[in-house]
């Protein structure tokens, strides 16, 4: 029966399990799409009728990778999803708020302890630089106290 779903039976059914971004949910048809089959017109329809949102998306995106990654990580995966322009400015600018807090929270979790020697204190910083954060939220993390 799963072979038998409409296309448009197939993306809501994509969409009730999770946001997706229209690229994402693009390909995820186009595997299933037989001949003639028009996915950016079904795209079109599903984006007129609110079912697919690039604010919804982007949003459950943030919320989903925030308590472990930095502002960069973040908006790479939003780009690697098709989010751009105007959506990612309001993103960025929202993010940038609270990344020393969220830098010194899973550096806490992490380590929990400031670095003695100056190897240590390298590891830290390259596990928070690969989580995405930038470097001066890592400077205020890796004194062991959040920034006032």
């Amino acid at each position: 029966m799963a072979s038998e779903l409409s296309l448009k039976a197939r993306a809501l059914r994509y969409l009730s399990q999770r946001e997706h971004s229209r690229l994402e949910l693009g390909r995820k048809l186009a595997r299933h799409a037989e001949e003639g089959e028009d996915i950016e017109a079904l795209l079109d329809f599903l984006e007129k009728n609110k079912w697919l949102s690039v604010e919804r998306f982007s949003e459950s995106l943030v919320h989903r990778k925030s308590a472990r990654f930095g502002n960069s990580r973040i908006l790479a995966e939003l780009q690697t999803h098709g989010v751009s322009g105007e959506a990612l400015d309001v993103i960025k600018a929202g993010l940038s708020e609270d990344e020393t807090a969220r830098a010194c929270e899973v550096w806490r979790r992490k380590f929990g302890k400031v670095a003695g020697d100056p190897a240590e204190r390298a590891k830290q910083t390259r596990f928070l630089l690969q989580r995405g954060f930038s470097q001066r939220a890592i400077r205020v993390a890796m004194q062991g106290q959040e920034d006032e």
